[in-house]
């Protein structure tokens, strides 16, 4: 009975996914996100850049074992990212996948790794219901998402008299969450919604959607949206002579989009964002690391989570000495991480990676230094003000 309870249990080994998670040769990483799309500028090839260097200054450190990145377009589609990230996992033998910056695609791909037990590394996905009510033990949630964002720009905006909102909203997974969590804080502190519209990914035409934002009368009209659609519609605030009797304040603000929409138009936008290139002396000699292999431009606060996210991941791997989601999850809980970019980052029970934000002001053309010189710091707000309390979201990881 004995030498069959043994074989059986050696053929559950063979079939678990477990049983390969030890620690292999070469430990690859998957970068997937928008290449081509409306992300592009804010993740893209830019977030493969930020990988490689991630590895390399890894293998700098004397690590151990080989890294290997990939690189995937999903297309913004969740079905596309989900057949990818099965893919990768069981013909390529990706150990972690990281970016996804689009939600519907990053919840998709959230519960193909929790299936595989492998990592998810979502350093860019921004819907909160990550690390809430979709929360798992194989998933780390970097950077940012629709609380830190809707939170601190709604108290800073509350702060100076913005007390009335309307909401230009994408109509897909972010936009819901961007609303519903700066509304959260907004009516917390006594503020008030007058009103909101939803547009498709990919707008382009915005018209009718300012014209409702300006006939409700709100102080502020809150961009719940990103990418080439919330440069359309700052442009064509501007156009329409809304910003100088409505304040803009922009949810999911990057860099990028400030460069793209030029000063002209956003200045005066207020933001949020948990990285930027001219903070201190460690962003920037990061960010000139970055210009000189991505075409002399500084990353995005995308990028930089990469960078900083898949280096504390190849860390964690190698102290458990293992790829298991699980494991690597529970090595990057058990004590604050001392990062370069992001400074200290305590990864919580529900995988929320929680690290300063800061809330920015877009300068003016006769402010602004030169390109990229687009931001006036407002606010350092700490992680544990900025990102939603741990009881708070729902997380079966957490318990009563």
């Amino acid at each position: 009975m004995s030498v069959r309870l043994s074989l059986l249990a050696a053929a559950w080994l063979l079939l678990s996914p477990l049983a390969h998670a030890a620690l292999p040769e070469v430990v690859k990483v998957g970068i997937l996100n928008d290449m081509n799309g409306p992300f592009a500028d804010q993740s893209g090839r830019g977030s493969v850049v930020a990988a490689q260097m991630a590895a390399e200054d890894f293998a700098a450190e004397g690590a151990g074992f080989k890294v290997e990145i990939l690189s995937a377009d999903h297309q913004n589609k969740p079905d596309i990212g989900a057949q990818i990230a099965r893919q990768w996992v069981d013909q390529d033998g990706v150990a972690a996948i990281a970016d996804a910056v689009n939600s519907g695609v990053g919840l998709a791909v959230n519960q193909v790794m929790a299936d595989k037990h492998r990592t998810f590394i979502a350093t860019n996905v921004g819907t909160s219901d990550l690390t809430g009510k979709f929360c798992q033990p194989t998933t780390v949630q970097w950077t940012m998402d629709t609380y830190a964002l809707g939170n601190t720009v709604a108290r800073a905006m509350v702060a100076q008299g913005g007390d009335t909102w309307y909401f230009i909203s994408f109509d897909y997974a972010l936009g819901a969450a961007l609303e519903r969590d700066a509304t959260a804080t907004l009516t917390s502190l006594g503020g008030k919604v007058l009103g909101s519209v939803k547009h498709p990914l990919g707008t382009t035409d915005f018209s009718s959607y300012l014209v409702q934002a300006q006939s409700s009368g709100a102080k502020v009209v809150a961009l719940a949206d990103t990418g080439t659609d919330l440069i359309n519609a700052v442009k064509q605030a501007a156009e329409f002579g809304l910003t100088p009797k409505q304040t803009l304040a922009g949810l999911f603000t990057q860099i990028v989009d400030v460069d793209s929409m030029g000063l002209a138009a956003a200045h005066g936008l207020l933001v949020t964002e948990a990285f930027y290139w001219d903070l201190n002396d460690a962003t920037r000699a990061f960010s000139r690391r970055f210009g000189q292999r991505f075409g002399a431009r500084v990353p995005t606060a995308n990028q930089a989570g990469v960078y900083s996210s898949v280096l504390a991941y190849l860390h964690a791997v190698k102290a458990a000495g293992s790829i298991e989601g699980e494991t690597v999850i529970a090595q990057l809980q058990k004590a604050p991480i001392q990062d370069v970019l992001f400074g200290t980052v305590t990864v919580r029970k529900d995988g929320r990676a929680v690290h300063d934000m800061y809330t920015f002001r877009v300068k003016t053309a006769a402010e602004s230094k030169g390109r990229w010189d687009d931001y006036q710091v407002m606010a350092t707000i700490p992680g544990v003000e900025a990102f939603r309390p741990l009881d708070k979201g729902g997380c079966k990881l957490v318990g009563p």
